[in-house]
């Protein structure tokens, strides 16, 4: 099962945008936080130390800033459990 991802964005930002554009690439599903109208979700990213968008958090990570790295990892890991849950179904 995929963890769930949620990505803190502000407007206007091209970091927030091309970290979104790879999740959607990826096919990886997430849920958007607008830092401008979500006063909850700007607390919560204050908290955890992050000044800059995007910020993305995961059930094991989170980060700040475009990163194919990170996303790459997630999607990876995604497409293995994929596999194994088909193979697990097959057996």
């Amino acid at each position: 099962m995929p963890e769930p991802l949620t990505v803190y964005t502000l407007p206007n930002c091209i970091q927030c945008t091309l970290t979104r554009q790879a999740l959607d690439n990826a096919g990886l599903h997430y849920e958007t936080v607008d830092l401008v109208h979500d006063q909850a979700g700007a607390d919560l990213v204050t908290q955890l130390g992050y000044r800059s968008a995007p910020v993305v958090i995961t059930d094991a990570d989170h980060w700040t800033g475009f990163r194919p790295d990170k996303i790459n990892a997630i999607a990876a890991a995604h497409a293995a459990a994929l596999t194994l849950l088909s193979k697990e179904e097959n057996a």
